[in-house]
């Protein structure tokens, strides 16, 4: 069974709606990506999928007892209070140290427990909202936009660890992403909305799709096949048939 799917799923926004006919399905383990232009409904998606949003009419079936770890696009944090990341992950409720610092581990930051909320870099504060997000143990990871301010190799790390999340925690993830240089080769399988799903499957194939050329050109295919190539080679299994190419 599904962890999470949707039937004929249609979604408004200040009476307008923005999806429409959405039926996807999310399992355990796989690393789903969500692309599309800006206005496409990629967070309205989350939202309903979270239960925050309430759909104009279609569902969301989720299996039950499911755990989900959410990682929102921002958070807006007060960087003059004395809060370390140690305290931050004790709000609202306490968690034992060892389980926070086991989150902060899986999130690749163990070394921040003690730091000042206020004087962690972007990436390092998308890392913790992540560890926060595996304190439940979620059965699935949404992510809305999490790379967002990151550059494209601090972005490919953090596809990475979540990569290494998949692997260790077994839950399925799902992501919104605009970064279209590195996303698709972190994922079994993209989701491209404009309105609603015009195209999904394997990032090759989502990737040569006349929909997704449409909205995207072409000119991603090169830093798509130089970070698979990169990718690949870190785990041993090298693909000569993405040769390196110019990322621009």
């Amino acid at each position: 069974m599904a962890l999470i799917e949707t039937r004929n799923l249609e979604l408004a926004y200040g009476g307008r709606t923005v999806l429409r006919d959405v039926n996807i399905s999310i399992s355990r383990g796989e690393i789903v990506t969500i692309v599309g232009p800006n206005g496409s409904g990629k967070s309205s998606l989350l939202r309903a999928l979270i239960g925050a949003i309430r759909p104009v009419t279609g569902q969301v079936i989720r299996a039950d007892g499911l755990r989900i770890g959410y990682v929102p696009q921002a958070l807006a944090i007060d960087t003059t209070l004395p809060l370390t990341v140690a305290r931050f992950l004790n709000l609202p409720a306490r968690v034992p140290a060892d389980t926070a610092l086991g989150a902060l581990s899986d999130a690749g930051v163990p070394e921040l427990a003690q730091r000042q909320l206020g004087a962690l870099s972007g990436g390092q504060f998308q890392r913790v909202l992540l560890a926060r997000a595996l304190l439940q143990s979620p059965d699935i990871l949404i992510l809305d936009e999490a790379t967002q301010g990151l550059d494209q190799p601090g972005a490919a790390r953090f596809y990475q660890q979540i990569e290494t999340v998949r692997q260790t925690h077994g839950c399925a993830v799902l992501m919104v992403s605009h970064d279209l240089h590195v996303v698709m080769a972190a994922s079994d399988r993209v989701l491209c909305l404009n309105g609603h799903v015009c195209c999904e499957g394997t990032p090759q194939v989502v990737a040569d799709a006349p929909e997704y050329r449409a909205l995207f050109g072409t000119g991603t295919q090169g830093a798509l096949a130089l970070y698979r190539h990169d990718h690949d080679h870190h785990h041993h299994d090298h693909d000569h048939d993405h040769p390196h190419e110019d990322a621009r």
